[in-house]
């Protein structure tokens, strides 16, 4: 059996910001739907699924992973592909094949159709690139060959961490070990870079994951992994605000990875050691959350695999609202379809009631307090230590 080499995850960074403002927040329900997709290496079958995309048919493809042998060597011909399944959650085929040719992947990651061309664009970690299909799977174009940063020191991801588009078509690409976001057209022409610079303050990022433009605002909403945050920028990429801090409880996060927005701005992360969805309005209020950590028999969490192993927890427990981390994320037509990376599976969230409720008086006096800004605490970067660090806790089971 096959196993997988590269993960994303890596080292939790400390740095944070905590906003509160006057805007009214939106009560949103979260409800189980389906499962689509089951662990294994077979065809239909997953491990680790990274990135999500819904087509205009509702058909649902699902970015599989990169394969290798036990020996460590690369095995193309397990994942690499882009796998296709009917709106009912049957298997119909896959887009791509494992290589270094066109239209061929050494893992692919994050995938997204342009709104306004309607092709598909998915990242291809190992080639360093980003891989161009048409709506019915036609290999068109790579780009940013060469582009994305390689990887750092303490970290087990790297390469295009996320893309999404503005509304005249234009593709955004979170390059994950770059602290960056790259813009280009939608032939892949580069014409811009936001970002560029690690660090806790305000535009500055520690690991660039999911990336989504919100089609009220155009404003861009960012999963900053490590800094367990999630950054705000306006279209050109200014800072705006920052929610999210280290930690378990309501609003907070462990290493943000996808994130969603709807037509109302509510924002939808991805929260993945903590193995669950939360939702935020578009000011950083919390609203909701979803989901909790795998069981064993016992009652006890379920860790996630060593890197010596088949990419699944052990035992699995596919119980319906459980994850072994949650990864990445799509958001179409009420529901969220949100990877379950060591399961093997994406599990299908309706999403409900969207309707205004009061806001809570101690945020409205933080507001009033602050005249409407963010209130801001940022610790400086040699003052940081990590949180958890999954490399050790790897390694403490291999």
């Amino acid at each position: 059996m096959g196993l997988v080499k590269n993960l994303s995850i890596g080292i939790l960074g400390t740095g944070f910001m905590v906003l509160a403002t006057v805007a009214q927040a939106k009560a949103v329900t979260l409800t189980y739907d389906r499962s689509i997709g089951s662990p294994g290496f077979g065809p239909g079958e997953l491990f680790v699924p990274q990135g999500i995309a819904v087509d205009s048919q509702g058909n649902t493809l699902i970015a599989n992973g990169r394969g290798v042998n036990p020996d460590g060597t690369p095995n193309y011909n397990l994942g690499n592909k882009i796998e296709k399944f009917s709106p009912t959650g049957e298997y119909i085929g896959a887009i791509g094949s494992g290589g270094t040719g066109p239209g061929q992947f050494d893992e692919p990651t994050t995938v997204d159709f342009n709104p306004v061309t309607g092709d598909l664009y998915a990242g291809d970690v190992y080639n360093n690139r980003i891989n161009q299909f048409d709506s019915q799977g036609n290999f068109i174009r790579s780009f940013a060959n060469g582009e994305f940063t390689p990887l750092v020191e303490g970290r087990l991801f790297f390469g295009p961490s996320g893309v999404t588009f503005d509304k005249t078509g234009n593709v955004y690409v979170g390059d994950f070990n770059g602290e960056r976001i790259l813009k280009f057209t939608s032939d892949g022409q580069q014409i811009g870079v936001i970002g560029g610079t690690v660090g806790t303050a305000p535009g500055q990022f520690q690991g660039v994951a999911g990336v989504r433009i919100s089609p009220v605002s155009g404003n861009i909403f960012v999963a900053d992994q490590y800094n367990n945050r999630v950054q705000v920028l306006d279209p050109n990429g200014n800072p705006l605000l920052a929610f999210g801090s280290a930690g378990s409880g309501p609003g907070q996060l462990l290493q943000p990875i996808g994130i969603e927005v709807d037509d109302q701005e509510n924002v939808y992360v991805a929260d993945s050691i903590n193995s669950r969805l939360q939702v935020f309005d578009k000011n950083g209020n919390f609203l909701t959350s979803f989901g909790e950590n795998a069981r064993d028999a016992s009652g006890n969490p379920v860790p996630p695999p060593a890197l010596t192993g088949p990419p699944f927890g052990n035992p699995l427990d596919l119980t319906p609202g459980r994850f072994n981390w949650t990864g990445g994320t799509s958001y179409k037509d009420g529901k969220l379809y949100v990877g379950d990376f060591f399961q093997g599976r994406v599990q299908v969230i309706n999403v409900e009631d969207r309707k205004q409720v009061p806001e809570s008086s101690s945020a409205l006096g933080l507001a009033l307090l602050g005249l409407g800004a963010a209130t801001v605490t940022l610790r400086k970067r040699g003052q940081q230590k990590p949180v958890f660090s999954l490399d050790k806790e790897l390694q403490k089971q291999c």
